[in-house]
């Protein structure tokens, strides 16, 4: 069963970095959204089908600049952009877009691309810890709409045909069910991107132990000479 409460304590000033920009952002989307939900999900899920791909796209070049294996990082990541467009168009099915929202849309995703890969070139583990907090609240907002769906406050409807296919859904489905395999999605995507993050920092720090122990060794070998 998926944990839905997991959160990923800040370990070090780069997650803390990570944890502020991702509060801030949901800071703006509440001012703006408030509860409507469906029309937040669309201008959101437009904008979280970017790292996936930038990601993916960084590493595919990576990979071939350095001749090295990507461990399988670039098709998860991919897979990610891809599932994350599927919940845009099933949420336009949902809430039709305002010419407000999709001019919000076109200026979001052209700062945020740009703003992502300039991340993810300094820091790939602050870029992929960012993505896992941006996951986190998409599961808190998901949770939150699924509320209202079973208390009565926002209509329940059938699930659009879209959704019923890509997720192999019953025929009597309804939009409460569909929330419901998203915000599993969306849990997925922040435990991946916060476990690929930890395997950087993980790198890092035994890069730094191997490089401590070298110099020891040197110093060591130049006081003996």
């Amino acid at each position: 069963m998926t944990n839905l409460e997991k959160h990923h304590k800040p370990n070090n000033f780069s997650d803390r970095i990570a944890l502020i920009f991702t509060k801030f952002l949901r800071f703006l989307a509440d001012a703006f959204f408030k509860k409507k939900y469906g029309h937040r999900a669309v201008v959101l899920e437009t904008v979280a089908a970017v790292p996936g791909m930038v990601a993916g796209m960084l590493l595919h070049l990576k990979s071939l600049r350095k001749m090295e294996d990507d461990k399988g990082w670039i098709k998860i990541l991919l897979d990610e952009a891809a599932n994350e467009r599927m919940h845009l168009m099933t949420f336009i099915e949902i809430a039709k877009p305002t010419f407000l929202e999709r001019l919000i849309i076109m200026i979001a995703q052209f700062i945020f691309i740009i703003m992502y890969m300039l991340i993810f070139i300094i820091s790939q583990r602050t870029a992929h810890r960012i993505v896992g907090y941006f996951e986190e609240e998409a599961v808190i907002s998901y949770s939150e709409y699924l509320k209202e769906l079973e208390i009565g406050k926002i209509p329940d409807q059938p699930a659009p045909e879209i959704a019923i296919n890509y997720w192999n859904l019953p025929l009597h489905s309804t939009l409460k069910d569909v929330v419901k395999v998203i915000r599993d999605d969306e849990a997925g995507h922040r435990d991946v991107n916060h476990n690929f993050a930890s395997i950087l920092d993980s790198r890092k720090i035994n890069k730094q132990n191997k490089n401590y122990k070298i110099s020891n060794q040197n110093k060591k070998k130049i006081i003996n000479e």
